[in-house]
């Protein structure tokens, strides 16, 4: 079965003028569609755990299990920034890396957590966040590497205009950079092939969001 075609204007992305308090009003469906687009990159990281065969089993209180908890964790507050941002941001560019970031991140979270649901494991475990990380790394104030506060997202929620691009900039480039911290310490202890090749796909994705998150910075001061 083919697609239904839709034409430009169905789904038009483009951002309407801001409103009387500065905030950029989404396009009609332009929200529907990336939430759609999210559940589908969910899904196909469900898929592509399923389809990928299981020698081993990891247990509890693996890396492999730790990762897979504490990163699903981490790529759900992209997800929620990046909403935040392809709703509110200004610039078409930021707009662009936000639904970049939270399909690709979504799609991860399907795939990690098809790992534990194979390895015969729950969502959450018993040990600590972050217990799995041989360098001695520790949660503060609950939460791990990079991840913005419960302040700073409310800050971004409520923030209009260009502030939104600057903040969500801000904030995800601190977020990639404690990414991939942890995905460097799975990297180091893990022999699981599947969860190296999906964590190096991550860090090589991060690093290159990285480059470019730095020059949209450059660009929102302007």
């Amino acid at each position: 079965m083919t697609a239904p075609t839709t034409t430009d204007s169905e789904y038009d992305d483009t951002p309407a003028a801001p409103d009387e308090g500065g905030r950029a009003q989404p396009a009609r469906y332009g929200v529907l569609a990336l939430a759609i687009m999210v559940v589908v990159g969910l899904l196909l990281g469900y898929a592509g755990g399923l389809l990928t065969p299981r020698l081993t089993r990891p247990g509890d209180a693996s890396v492999e299990a730790g990762f897979a908890r504490d990163m699903t964790t981490h790529h759900a507050q992209a997800v929620e920034m990046s909403l935040i941002a392809y709703r509110s941001a200004t610039l078409p560019e930021v707009r662009q890396i936000a639904v970049d970031i939270a399909t690709g991140q979504q799609g991860e979270i399907g795939a990690m957590q098809t790992w534990l649901r194979e390895w015969g494991l729950s969502p959450t475990g018993s040990n600590p966040p972050m217990s799995w990380m041989s360098d001695g790394a520790t949660v503060k104030d609950g939460l791990m590497p990079g991840m913005a506060t419960p302040a700073q997202m409310t800050a971004l929620r409520d923030a209009q205009g260009i502030e939104v691009d600057r903040q969500f900039l801000t904030l995800m480039y601190a977020h990639h950079l404690g990414g991939i911290h942890m995905i460097d310490a799975a990297l180091d202890e893990t022999d699981n092939a599947e969860v190296v090749r999906v964590a190096q796909t991550m860090k090589n994705t991060q690093q290159s969001e990285l480059n470019n998150l730095r020059q949209l910075q450059a660009q929102a001061k302007g």
